[in-house]
């Protein structure tokens, strides 16, 4: 690699580092260029430059982020693809919440993501496609085989949801729960979560797969 483009990656990267801080701080709307250069001691011009314009950046910002909180944590944490689907489910809910909760680099994945679930913008329909559906896929397939091989769609589509939904729970609340329970998010406490997920969503499932439907709507 040479000595210019050398610099050029290092530029583009200190705007995609800069311009995530500010999207999760300020939100897509309010956050402007020229505080993103400001802070990346960049040139306002190396914006269009590398990336075409604000929106670009933003989902550019968005990919990596996510690229990069996958690489730190990925979905399987290392198991090998024979290991059980309770140990896949384990190591996709505990790889999950870290993404949303750790404050280590970079610590502004989880708040950007819930942003954007939040106020979708242009940026959200290529991320569901090219990130979110993948993992949401792996989801489902761990759920199939917790439920059994005869479970139709819907109900493995739901209970995927569904422990989704705690997961998410965690991130959207966060400063609720800090309030009501003294709640810390360390990594320890993140372990203690993924836990509860885990054998919380692992028990519905196995009443869910013995019954077929434990709940009676009368």
């Amino acid at each position: 690699m040479g000595e210019e483009e050398s610099r050029g990656r290092d530029t583009r990267e200190r705007l995609l580092d800069a311009a995530g801080e500010i999207f999760a701080q300020r939100g897509f709307r309010a956050a402007t260029v020229r505080e993103i250069s400001r802070r990346a001691g960049a040139n306002v011009a190396a914006v269009n430059y590398y990336f075409g314009d604000k929106e670009r950046l933003y989902a550019a910002v968005l990919k990596y982020t996510f690229s990069k909180a996958v690489e730190k944590y990925p979905p399987t944490l290392g198991l090998e693809n024979s290991s059980s689907p309770v140990e896949r489910l384990k190591a996709f809910i505990r790889s999950f919440l870290f993404r949303i909760l750790d404050e280590g680099r970079p610590a502004w994945h989880g708040q950007l993501m819930m942003q954007e679930v939040a106020q979708p913008t242009a940026a959200l329909d290529q991320l569901v496609d090219e990130a979110i559906r993948p993992l949401s896929n792996r989801l489902m397939g761990i759920v199939r085989d917790l439920l059994g091989a005869d479970s139709n769609d819907e109900k493995v589509r739901l209970c995927t949801m569904s422990i989704i939904g705690q997961c998410v729970y965690f991130g959207h609340a966060r400063s609720v729960i800090t309030r009501l329970f003294s709640q810390t998010f360390g990594p320890v406490e993140i372990e203690h979560l993924a836990d509860h997920v885990t054998c919380f969503s692992f028990a519905a499932m196995k009443g869910i797969s013995s019954t077929g439907n434990p709940v009676s709507m009368g």
